[in-house]
This record gives C-alpha cells, structure tokens and sequence, in this order.
C-alpha cells in the first residue's frame, strides 16, 4: 500500500499515475481497496493482484463491539472495478496461480489413504471434510488444533473424527470461481495461457464448499493422529524396500501392502499413503519488499513492522494483514493472529490512516483492536474466541472456569474435595495437576450434573461423559486476579457479548465466579 502523488491517469503516456497502489488481491488489501474508495471518490486506486481471483468480504455482521461475522468469496478481479469505478485493479505476475483446482479432489478420489501435515484451521477443516478415506493426521502438539483450542476442548472434539459428518446445512449460496487462464484485465479473462504451477492465493474458510472429499473406501471417519511429530523425510517404496524399513499397521485391515509415497516421522514411524497433503499455513509474500532491508521486519515471525498506523519504516508505505507484524503498545486482550478477522480490520484500519495522514489529520486505533475476538467453525460446531482465550502470555497465576455441557437446566452439585474423583455410578475423571483451575461438567440425568475442582486441569474425559449426544458446548473463562481476561466457547453458547463486557469492563468476579457458568443463571441479565 503506497501514497503515491494525486497526478491522474494520463490517456497520452505509458506511464499510469494513482493516488493510492495497493499490493495485494487477499482479505486485507481488498479491503483497503474497497475502504478507500468511498473515502476519496475523486482519487485514483490502483489493486495489483498476483492472482485473477480476488478476496472479498460478504455477508458481514457485527456480532459484538469486537466481534464480527463475514464470508469470504472469490470473485474475478474485474468486479471489484465495477462496484468502484474510482479502482483499476492489475493482474501482475508477481507471482503466478496455480489454477489446477480439481489436482487435489482427482487425487482423493481414487486414494484410499492420505497424510495430512499441520494443526491449524485448514488441517483441522480438512480431516473433518474427508470422507471414503483413512486419515494419518501427523501433528506436532500434544493435542489437536492446538493454534485454537486447549488440551480439554480437543477432547470435547476427539470422539467426533470416527463419526459420520452431519449433513451440510444446504448449498452454498454464493458463485464460485474457478479460474484455469492468465488475466490481466477482463478482455482477457477467458484467454488461455497455460500458466505452470506456482503457488497462489490463501484459501477462504469455505474453501472446501462445492468440492468432492470422498475416496474410494465405503467408510465414513477413519482418522488416527499422529501427535508430537514431525516430517523426518519422505520415500519411496524402492527406498523403503532398500532401507528394510517397517511401516506402521494403524487400521485392522491393510488393504495393500505397498504405497506410492511413504512418510519417516520424528518418532522413525514409517507410513505408507496415496498421498500427502500439507497443511501448515500460508506464507506472506513480504521478499519483494525486505529483501535488501527496505522495511523494517520482526526478528521474531519475520513480519513487516507497523505502527499503530499502520505505517512501515518507510514514509507513505503502509501493511496490513498476513505480512505486518502489530509492532504497537497493545492491550493487554489483544494478540495478533493471521487470521481472516484480522485481515479485514487491518485493511480497513490502514485505509482510514492512509486518507487520515494525506489530509493532515490524527487517528486513533480502532476499537476493534482493543479485544481479540474471532469466529469460526470446527466439526460444524460454531467457535468463538475472545481476548487470551488460551491463557496467552498470562503466567501460572491464572484460574479457569470450564463448563461441558448437553444443555439441559440441571441442578448444580458442588463438590469442593479434590480427590473425590468416583460418583456412585462409576464414572471417572481424571486429570493432572498443574495450578489453580475451577472445573466443571455438566451432563445428562444418567450421569453425575456438576463438578467443581479446584487445582484441575488438562482434564481427559471418560468415553461415557462424552456420548456424541452429550456434546452440546464447551465454554471456557480465564480469570487472573478476579478478572476475566479471555474465554472460548463452542456451541451456540449466546455468551459472547456477555463475555466481552466482562473483559472490556475489568470486574472483578472474584463474588461470582461459582455462579458465572452455572446454567440455572442467566448471567446476561445478573450483570445487565
């Protein structure tokens, strides 16, 4: 993102001219793009884009102060000009698109076994959507989709990847893309050029609407995780032949007994599949800008550093988005995360400044950023993330509260003893100790209604407390010294606003804290 001067396109010379250029076709740039223009109507924008699709916000909603709800959706770049005349939007070939979307549906169709590498959201998406297919899901946590969720709420979710996936809850709604040629503007747009394989655009988070994820095998969920493991190498069959190496049996039933790639783990397991996926994230193309030391980075993640407008090092260049790191004094309930939310806020925020600091004005940071807050959906059960939903940066002095439910009004039974693990019907919980933690479950009226422990946490739940029809929500609160400083909840929960006060408001609850999960108190009302 540049301030460039205010000359306009001049229709007698090669050489084009815009008040603003914005680099970058993803989440954030869009959206600056698409800020700016009704800021500066009579102002030229230019969009550089590596890839003919864009990213565009739809859908959106506030859902809280902080919290916000959109889909994201592919469209041809040309559009965007369209809606804004004020915007020329560029394909450049900064980097090239990998347009063969159907190499990976192709692939599983006629797969049997896969592996799939990385532990965050599109892993996580990946292994639910995946169906006719056993799943080796190679993690290097202890628990999985640790980049959101605790050891406990990844046990909430543990029995879900040997079930059949609940139906979808209809079709996709908005136009999906598939681009297959090389565009500069729309003339071109159909034109074929045949463009190799390079890497392209961060997917969206209904990336996998639309797309067949069956394999061959007549089987619905058949995941094993691999947990603390990394890729040592990857082999051939010739190789492991060669090498004698034995490969794990991880289902009742080989099928075959040999694959076309095998994987060596961290832990010299060797598994054979039809192919591998990587899904460790995505990589911000920053080199075309630090490279040479034009920008100043993060010696920590490598992001370009911005302030608190979003300004670089150098004058008139702005971040935002996967690329920047927030290198602002911030609040103590925010954190970065490349995340979509993120993304957009960012856009925004740095096209508000962009406009603020060419017409001599101040602008403060956005509210949006006083609060972490995030949205998302993991084996079709709604997530939100509030503040320091995860303890982040809070030390050992820090109390949780957790609540498991089925969503009924059960009563409340308060148990204080800590080693009264055993109820008369013979369900156990069990647990390690690690520091001071209020735990509480609540179940059906065949199993005990309510524990509350003090000093409990990383919490592994019997197979009967969590029967799939039990399985209802999963909240979590953070307190330290008496105030809540970040929550997670799964399930339609309708907390979250709630939650948000609390945090932002800093009350201490230290009065109310047994109360604060208890089902038969609408809290909502209690601090209204």
């Amino acid at each position: 993102m540049a301030d460039g001067g205010d000359q306009r396109v001049s229709p007698s010379c090669d050489v084009m001219s815009f008040k603003y250029i914005v680099i970058g076709g993803g989440i954030a740039g869009v959206t600056c793009a698409e800020t700016l223009s009704p800021l500066c109507p009579t102002d030229s924008i230019l969009l550089l884009t590596a890839s003919p699709l864009i990213k565009a916000v739809t859908n959106y909603r506030k859902v809280t102060r902080t919290l916000e709800q959109f889909d994201v959706e592919e469209r041809p770049m040309f559009e965007l000009g369209e809606t804004f005349p004020n915007i020329v939007v560029k394909h450049q070939k900064v980097a090239e698109l990998n347009s063969h979307t159907k190499m990976f549906q192709k692939r599983l169709k006629n797969a049997s076994r896969i592996l799939i590498i990385g532990n965050g959201g599109i892993a996580t998406e990946l292994v639910y959507e995946i169906e006719g297919c056993e799943v080796i899901w190679a993690i290097k946590d202890s628990s999985i989709t640790s980049t959101f969720i605790d050891p406990g709420a990844a046990r909430f979710f543990q029995p879900i990847l040997q079930q059949s996936k609940l139906p979808s809850e209809g079709p996709l709604k908005r136009t999906k893309y598939i681009i297959n040629d090389d565009v500069t503007d729309v003339n071109s747009f159909e034109e074929s050029a045949h463009l190799p394989d390079t890497p392209g655009s961060a997917l969206g988070p209904d990336w996998h609407e639309g797309l067949s994820m069956k394999g061959k095998k007549q089987v619905s969920h058949q995941v094993h995780v691999v947990y603390d493991v990394e890729v040592t190498c990857m082999l051939s069959p010739d190789e492991v032949k060669q090498s004698r190496l034995k490969t794990e049996m991880l289902f009742e039933k080989e099928e075959q007994d040999q694959w076309p790639v095998y994987v060596k783990l961290t832990n010299n397991n060797v598994y054979g599949c039809d192919f591998i996926v990587s899904a460790t994230g995505v990589v911000p193309n920053k080199h075309p800008f630090v490279d040479g030391g034009q920008l100043s980075t993060c010696e920590e993640d490598g992001g370009i550093n911005v302030n608190d407008k979003m300004q670089t090092s150098v004058e008139d260049i702005y971040a935002a988005g996967d690329v920047c790191h927030a290198n602002w004094v911030r609040s103590p309930f925010w954190m970065q995360m490349r995340l979509w939310s993120q993304a957009r806020q960012m856009g925004a925020h740095a096209a508000q400044c962009m406009v603020a600091d060419s017409s001599g004005e101040n602008i403060t940071l956005d509210f949006c950023f006083e609060l972490f807050a995030h949205v998302t959906k993991f084996f079709n059960y709604k997530v939100v993330l509030l503040g320091r939903f995860n303890g982040q940066g809070l030390g050992e002095d820090q109390e949780l509260l957790v609540r498991v439910s089925e969503g009924s009004q059960n009563s409340v039974k308060i148990r204080n003893n800590i080693s009264d693990w055993m109820h008369t019907n013979g369900s156990i919980l069990q647990g390690t100790w690690f520091g001071p933690v209020a735990f509480i479950i609540l179940v059906s009226d065949q199993l005990p209604s309510c524990w509350i422990h003090k000093f409990v946490d990383d919490v592994t739940f019997s197979e009967s407390l969590m029967h799939p029809e039990l399985r209802k929500e999963y909240i979590k609160v953070i307190l330290k010294n008496g105030r809540m400083h970040g929550a997670l909840m799964i399930g339609d929960t309708d907390m979250e606003e709630t939650f948000e006060n609390l945090i932002l408001n800093g009350m201490d609850l230290t009065a109310f804290k047994e109360d604060l999960l208890n089902p038969n108190i609408d809290i909502e009302d209690f601090f209204d």
